[in-house]
C-alpha cells in the first residue's frame, strides 16, 4: 500500500476512534469537549496574523469556522498519523508496540497545551478553563486513545 494511503488511512481511523472516544466521554462521563467552531475561528484569523486570543469566543466570528475547525483537527492528527508512520519507518516497521504507539499520542498532547489552549485564550494546561483539571484529564484520555487507535490501525493495515 502506499505510504500517503497508509498515513491517511490511519490517520482518519485513529481521528474517528479518537472522536469517539470524546462524544463518549463528555455525553456519560461529563468531561469537556472541543468546540471545533473556537478552534476554526482560531484558525481563521490566523492570516488576519492573529494567533491568540483572550479568549476566542470574543473574537470575531468566522465564516463556516465549525467546519473549518474540524477540518484543521483531521489535518492535524493526519500529519501526527505520519510523524508515526516515519518514526516506524526509521524505527523497523515490525517493532511497532502498544507501549511505543501510547508514548506518542502523549507526546502530542503537546500541541494542546502548549499551542491551541494558550492561543484560545485558556493559558497552559488549560489554567484558565472553568474546569482545567477536567480539560487534563481529557487530553490525557483522549491522547492515550489516540495512540492506541494509531496501534490497532498500524495493526490492521499490516495483517
Amino acid at each position: 500500500m502506499d505510504i500517503v494511503v497508509k498515513v491517511l488511512v490511519l490517520g482518519f481511523f485513529a481521528t474517528i476512534i479518537m472522536d469517539i472516544w470524546a462524544t463518549f466521554s463528555n455525553r456519560v462521563l461529563d468531561f469537556p469537549r472541543t468546540n471545533w467552531a473556537m478552534v476554526g475561528r482560531w484558525v481563521g484569523h490566523i492570516p488576519a496574523g492573529k494567533f491568540i486570543h483572550n479568549p476566542v469566543s470574543t473574537s470575531t466570528p468566522i465564516r463556516h469556522e465549525k467546519a473549518l475547525g474540524w477540518a484543521f483537527h483531521y489535518m492535524i492528527v493526519t500529519v501526527y498519523a505520519a510523524f508515526y508512520v516515519v518514526f516506524l519507518m526509521f524505527n523497523g516497521e515490525h517493532n511497532a508496540s502498544l507501549a511505543q504507539a501510547w508514548y506518542f499520542g502523549l507526546v502530542t498532547m503537546l500541541s494542546p497545551w502548549f499551542i491551541l489552549q494558550p492561543a484560545l485564550g485558556l493559558g497552559i494546561f488549560a489554567v484558565k478553563a472553568p474546569k482545567p483539571n477536567w480539560v487534563r484529564i481529557q487530553n490525557l484520555a483522549t491522547h492515550s486513545v489516540f495512540g492506541v487507535a494509531l496501534y490497532c490501525g498500524w495493526l490492521a493495515l499490516h495483517t
